[in-house]
């Protein structure tokens, strides 16, 4: 979101951006502990998907539609307070909303607990 409006793109392009990133870098967190411990690059990604997607898809829908339902939050820029207390207002909110999802998963053995297993301490 910050990237796209810094470089003064379009909603569309932006929130492309948002999206595309927060799938990399979701990911990406997930998958680095598991790589350095040595576990295998097709394991790891299964994993990862497993355990990532839902709450991504959620959060991206979730601040995605906060910050084009705030009046002027995508306009405002970034050196604006107003893009700053909708992207945190948002953030927080989208956070809120994947809880359920992750608390649910993790009780069933499933999300991050199976990721948690993995790791090496």
């Amino acid at each position: 979101m910050v990237i796209g409006s810094a470089l003064g793109w379009g909603n569309v392009q932006t929130i492309a951006l948002a999206v595309f990133l927060a799938f990399v870098f979701g990911y990406g967190l997930t998958m680095f502990p598991l790589i350095k411990a040595g576990m295998p690059f097709a394991a790891v990604l299964k994993l990862a998907l497993a355990a990532d997607t839902a709450s991504i898809v959620i959060m991206e829908i979730v601040d995605n539609a906060l910050m084009l339902i705030i009046p002027g939050a995508m306009d405002a820029g970034v050196t604006s307070l107003l893009f700053w207390a909708s992207l945190a207002i948002a953030l927080i909110v989208a956070g809120a909303a994947a809880f359920p999802v992750n608390r649910w998963l993790i009780a069933r053995g499933k999300g991050h607990a199976v990721v948690h297993s993995h790791h090496r301490y």
